[in-house]
């Protein structure tokens, strides 16, 4: 065996000692970024084995170290045991001073984004502020709940997520935030349920807010919009139809400013559950279908966003929002503590069905869409 590690001497016997014919029957020893990988065989259930095996690392060593079960670029599950001086980085303050600027840029981008909704240019009017801030304050509300949503279900799994980066445009007011673990994650469950907290719970109240605005929009309603706009996305067109019914087939439509502001919660939300990298739904993906295949659909998600953008090169949401995955989110989540047990059915389905939610409220209704819902 190889024993190439900057793990201790006395600490590697001990480390080593760990595995067993119960559990992990170890056939080969390497170093590896500064601890160490075995290779063996996988003895029992993965949960159940890890269980077994970090008890002992801990009765063994206390917290000197963390042990990994994951799967080795030969699909085969692996030991790495690595000295926890290796967990994530903390927040600094220097980066809790961009975090701070990038919240200050999302209250202006917001204001301006909900001024647009109101039909005037908050920096050229900025008199009109108390027209724009109750629409502002919304929209930064449905940010803070998916926001929170996420701190809430990390702090059950007794994970550490970093304050939110936001992420200001002008279109849209905020693409949302980026956040980052800054402890182990204990498995793909606890992945699964705190990457999915945060759009469930901000699409929910996104889509109370559309459904308010369509059910109180009347002829008496601030705002007028031509009917075929909800035409730019299914769920929306979906929504609309029942709501509104015979009012879209009027070339324009009064629609209350709750209506744009559910709607561009939705696409918030529905924009981070795309399955790339470390967004949420690349976060979803790893949890769900493991390393090797959510790498593999992380990079279809960019391709066919580079599509669209192809298709329709004035669709800058899609170009800024490419943008955003290639420079900063493409990277694949680190691994789980024990990354090797998969997720119950319940998981599974609820994963695929917030990709379906996602692409239905980004999918503009085509003509066969038209036809076929008759919308």
């Amino acid at each position: 065996m190889r024993e190439l590690s900057t793990i201790a001497p006395e600490d590697l016997i001990q480390i080593k000692s760990i595995f067993g014919i119960d559990t992990f029957f170890a056939t080969e020893t390497a170093s590896y970024q500064g601890g160490i990988i075995v290779k063996g065989n996988l003895r029992g259930e993965p949960q159940e084995a890890y269980a077994k095996l970090s008890a002992k690392l801990k009765s063994l060593c206390n917290d000197k170290y963390n042990l990994f079960l994951v799967e080795s670029t030969e699909d085969k599950p692996v030991v790495i045991v690595l000295p926890s001086d290796s967990n994530p980085p903390t927040t600094n303050l220097s980066q809790k001073n961009l975090a701070l600027v990038l919240l200050v840029a999302t209250i202006f981008t917001s204001l301006e984004a909900s001024s647009a909704l109101l039909g005037f240019d908050f920096f050229k009017q900025t008199n009109r502020l108390a027209e724009s801030l109750p629409l502002s304050l919304a929209l930064l509300a449905i940010l803070g709940v998916h926001e929170i949503a996420h701190q809430i279900m990390a702090k059950r799994y007794a994970v550490k997520l970093s304050i939110p980066f936001f992420l200001p445009t002008w279109q849209i007011g905020s693409f949302g935030a980026i956040n980052r673990f800054e402890s182990l994650v204990p498995n793909r469950q606890a992945l699964f349920d705190i990457a999915l907290a945060g759009p469930v719970v901000g699409g929910i109240v996104s889509l109370i807010i559309l459904l308010f605005g369509l059910f109180f929009s009347n002829a008496a309603s601030i705002l007028q919009v031509p009917s075929a706009i909800f035409h730019s996305s299914l769920l929306v067109s979906i929504l609309a139809h029942f709501t509104l019914g015979n009012a879209l087939s009027e070339p324009m439509i009064y629609i209350s400013p709750l209506v744009p502001l559910g709607w561009l919660g939705l696409t918030i939300n529905a924009l981070n559950l795309l399955p790339a990298g470390q967004l949420d739904g690349g976060r979803i993906a790893l949890a769900v279908y493991g390393r090797k295949i959510a790498r593999l659909i992380t990079l279809a998600t960019i391709v066919i966003l580079g599509l669209v953008i192809l298709g329709n090169p004035e669709n800058s949401l899609a170009l800024y929002w490419e943008m955003v995955i290639l420079f900063l989110q493409r990277e694949l989540e680190k691994p789980s503590l024990n990354e090797i047990t998969e997720l119950d059915g319940t998981r599974d389905l609820l994963g695929l069905l917030a990709l379906f939610v996602s692409l239905i409220i980004l999918v503009p209704v085509t003509p066969w869409l038209s036809g076929r819902f008759g919308l």
